[in-house]
């Protein structure tokens, strides 16, 4: 029986629920499930701009789709590895973990991240899977200032970089511009860790693993940019394994139906480096996956993807590192060797033909234009421009703790509004003949 010390919540709770017998984890899905910040991935960028189309996905369907892979590699490590049951045994601890991977990822995909990273880089910087797990732990308000009151195992299934962004920040940025117009992007990557003002929220987590396991767990490794986190516990490994097989197969598909991608760019760049790898199951199928991808009928490309998805799902493995003394850190899900090289084969494709296309470069740099426009609105002008919820958080935030903590309240609202939400205040704010006045966003 898995210890109770991972279902604790951090604010303890006397609610009333009549005849519930739900588990832990089961609670904690319904609370992200039913959430605002949930609810308004349905209106963010995944790889193609919100509203470009109505077939492609959303962040809110490629979390989905992440939830469903997520149990199917969970199912198959419980049958591949029953000494691990106990380890295993929890669907809605895995979906309520995938549903809330990209839960704190700001409007405009990677443009507003980068946007909003240059705008705090003195108070802070941005990352979007650090205000993941702010939104979850802080600000989502289920709770006054717990945010949903998750449990601590769930918190630890969504922690990919479990360090502070100030020790990971290792690249020296390039001097700020006094034109927004000239920031180039690549010069302003964030690293990828929490915020230390989340400090004592990820000590709350890290709480019942030894010293040794925290210290380990915690590493991290200096690169040519900016340092990166070594270790992941298996929930957060098999999580991250569903997301990746989303974005590379999904979007990917995706890219196929609207003609973003040709079929002579997947025969040189996927089928070529595929067979290179002798896969037995790829050499076998793919002349009939790429028939049925780039068939006029739509079920042949469905039961293509299929394929792809559930040959990945089923060629996963557990992996061990004795180093750690607790389970939870020292089994990682990881794809066999070749099957880790193929995916990597199909995400690098979807990078370099599909997100890296000029066209969706130009959506990304108007949002990241958006993002910072805004941001400079706010921050010139607080009192005036914010509305009253947010304004009160950013004077108690002043008041309190300074400066910087007005800069966290000023991205936390911006990161949580979608594209289009943005775009309307924008339109509202710079642009003449446009009074558009925008409802209430609350956390």
């Amino acid at each position: 029986m898995e210890s109770l010390v991972w279902q604790q919540r951090r604010l303890e709770e006397t609610k009333t629920r009549r005849n519930d017998h739900r588990s832990a984890y089961q609670r904690d899905r319904a609370r992200i499930l039913h959430s605002a910040a949930f609810r308004r991935l349905q209106a963010k960028t995944q790889v193609l701009g919100a509203g470009m189309n109505d077939f492609y996905r959303t962040r809110l369907t490629h979390s989905l789709e992440a939830a469903q892979i997520g149990t199917g590699i969970r199912a198959q490590l419980a049958l591949k590895h029953p000494q691990h049951h106990q380890l295993l045994d929890s669907d809605a601890l895995i979906e309520a973990i995938c549903l809330a991977h990209d839960i704190g990822h700001p409007p405009f995909g990677h443009g507003g991240e980068i946007a909003l990273n240059y705008m705090t880089a003195e108070h802070g910087g941005f990352e979007g899977n650090a205000q993941t797990f702010r939104i979850l732990a802080r600000l989502e308000p289920y709770t006054k200032s717990h945010g949903m009151n998750l449990s601590r195992r769930t918190l630890l299934g969504v922690l990919k970089y479990p360090q502070t962004l100030n020790n990971l920040c290792h690249q020296r940025y390039p001097a700020k511009s006094d034109n927004h117009r000239k920031v180039v992007a690549s010069t302003w990557h964030p690293p990828k860790g929490i915020f230390d003002c989340d400090q004592p929220l990820l000590d709350w987590v890290l709480a019942p693993f030894s010293n040794s396991d925290k210290e380990l767990f915690m590493r991290f490794e200096s690169s040519a940019g900016h340092a990166k986190t070594a270790f992941k516990s298996l929930d957060c490994s098999l999580m991250e394994l569903a997301d990746d097989i989303a974005y590379g197969i999904h979007d990917m598909e995706d890219a196929v139906v609207m003609g973003i991608v040709t079929r002579d760019e997947w025969q040189q760049h996927v089928i070529k480096p595929l067979l290179e790898l002798h896969e037995p199951w790829f050499t076998e199928n793919i002349d009939r996956i790429t028939n049925q991808l780039f068939s006029r009928y739509q079920y042949d490309r469905k039961d293509a993807i299929g394929a792809l998805v559930n040959t990945l799902i089923s060629s996963v493995e557990l992996s061990h590192d004795e180093r750690f003394e607790s389970p939870l850190l020292a089994s990682n899900a990881k794809l066999s060797p070749l099957m880790h090289q193929a995916l990597a084969v199909f995400k690098r494709f979807v990078f370099n033909f599909v997100i890296r296309k000029p066209e969706l470069q130009l959506l990304e740099f108007k949002g990241q234009q958006v993002v910072m426009a805004l941001f400079e609105a706010f921050e010139t002008d607080p009192t005036r421009l914010l509305p009253d919820d947010v304004n009160n958080r950013w004077q108690h935030a002043r008041e309190q703790e300074g400066i910087t903590s007005g800069y966290r309240v000023i991205s936390d609202y911006i990161s949580g509004m979608t594209d289009a939400f943005a775009n309307r205040l924008y339109q509202t704010l710079f642009l003449p003949n446009t009074s558009t006045l925008n409802s209430r966003h609350d956390f």
